[in-house]
């Protein structure tokens, strides 16, 4: 890409790809801080009274209830949006829901747990569902050349945003005074109004640049049928047609497996360094590194996969996951843990955005919705079997170090089932669905 503007080779070289992009700016936040920082006030403040194991086990059960109703609604809800031409309605539902809860978070009080796990379900249904609908306009403002640029542009920018407020939280948090404020609690709670503020204002970009993509209907639908109805029908025609979309539904699979690992990795990474002795400034200070690294090698994967294709980056993201999972089995001190840590954060977003723009170029553009929906449903439960194994092995020997060698499984299992996508293949039978569409409409159209 010698000679190539700078904003090209970054994928925000159009009003629409920078808009669509600064949405990862603004709901990254909520994944920073408030997956951070909530957890902690559920337990100490939303839960005073209840015992940790008790505690610990409510917050659970309400991230259990998030990822349930987030599983079912999104395949549905993106079928819905896809006939009835809604992308943008239905993600600016979810954003005012997500918004919404984090800004009610600054009410909670002590011992209102109940409250409190409330707030956190529709605030991660919010950014959850609203993830779904953002993913699913990818394809639309992205030539297929664009996507894996635009959509590491995306995480880059994600990781700039939150990490950047994620800063200013954690120092109000442990500097209340210089805010002017009681003490960590109340830092807290306005925390967690930072996330609603930074949330909706960063996503008006997106709402003012991006169009809604046009509204397209199958050969056999009609322009005024119950949306309800078109919605379970798609679906159901969707699931029986997944044989079609073979290698898109590899790339599912592959993702389910080798993300778990990688969820894993990362929120166990804080419990392995707390086992080390590192101090609480140590911890917070790798994260804040993985962050602030992640941004300019999200940037170059992105470029990376325009050399070599997004299925070879995502690989050797996955290799360096391998490298990382042994040699965090010999970490034994601070410097060792934050070169781990950098060495992770070169390689997080990358896997993550190659995947979701690798995924975008398999699927039919006019039934985004709906697949991005599946992919979300594959993304949350990629945090069951790794925290399981995790969990086990701690258990029976006592320790995290020999618990991080079992990620390595998933890293070699969902790269093997990867390499076995057949990119171009995937590509082409969903242009050919594209092809058929158009041909269908003007067949109408002439008839």
């Amino acid at each position: 890409m010698a000679g190539t503007p700078l904003m090209e080779r970054l994928g925000l070289h159009r009003p629409e790809l920078r808009a669509w992009a600064m949405y990862d700016w603004a709901n990254s936040a909520f994944w920073a801080t408030v997956i951070l920082i909530f957890p902690i006030y559920f337990i100490k403040v939303a839960a005073a009274g209840a015992s940790v194991a008790v505690a610990t086990t409510r917050f659970a059960t309400a991230t259990t209830v998030a990822m349930s109703i987030i599983a079912v609604l999104s395949p549905i809800l993106g079928a819905i949006a896809d006939y009835a031409g809604i992308k943008k309605k239905m993600l600016g539902a979810f954003i005012l829901m997500g918004v919404a809860a984090c800004a009610a978070m600054f009410f909670i009080k002590r011992g209102q747990w109940q409250f409190a796990a409330a707030l956190f379900v529709l605030g991660n249904i919010g950014v959850s569902g609203a993830q779904a609908f953002y993913d699913s306009l990818l394809p639309h403002v992205a030539r297929e050349d664009e996507v894996d640029r635009v959509s590491s542009a995306g995480y880059a920018l994600g990781y700039l945003g939150s990490g950047m407020l994620m800063a200013v939280n954690l120092v109000m948090i442990q500097r209340p005074g210089l805010f002017g404020l009681a003490d960590a609690e109340a830092a807290m709670r306005v925390s967690f109004l930072s996330v609603a503020v930074w949330w909706f204002v960063f996503s008006i970009p997106l709402f003012r640049t991006v169009p809604e993509p046009p509204r397209q209907l199958e050969a056999d639908e009609t322009a005024r049928e119950n949306v309800l109805v078109v919605g379970f029908t798609r679906l159901g025609e969707t699931l029986r047609e997944l044989r079609r979309y073979r290698q898109a539904f590899l790339v599912l699979v592959a993702f389910l497996i080798y993300n778990d690992g990688i969820n894993t990795f990362i929120r166990m990474a804080s419990a392995y360094g707390t086992e080390l002795g590192l101090s609480e400034t140590a911890l917070i200070g790798a994260l804040l590194t993985v962050q602030f690294v992640g941004i300019p090698c999200a940037f170059l994967f992105g470029n990376l996969a325009g050399r070599i294709g997004a299925k070879r980056g995502v690989l050797l993201a996955l290799a360096v996951y391998v490298v990382a999972s042994v040699l965090a089995y010999y970490v034994s001190n601070a410097r060792e843990y934050f070169g781990l840590c950098l060495l992770v954060g070169t390689v997080m977003g990358g896997a993550q955005a190659l995947s979701r723009s690798l995924f975008s170029t398999m699927i039919p553009r006019h039934k985004s919705s709906e697949f991005f929906g599946f992919f979300g449903v594959f993304d949350k439960f990629a945090g069951i079997l790794g925290p399981a194994l995790f969990g086990a092995v701690i258990a029976a020997t006592g320790s995290a170090r020999g618990a991080i060698l079992v990620l390595i499984p998933l890293f070699v299992v969902g790269a093997a089932i990867l390499s076995r996508v057949k990119v171009e293949a995937g590509q082409q039978t969903a242009r050919e669905a594209e092809a058929q569409l158009r041909a269908a409409g003007a067949s109408r159209s002439s008839a």
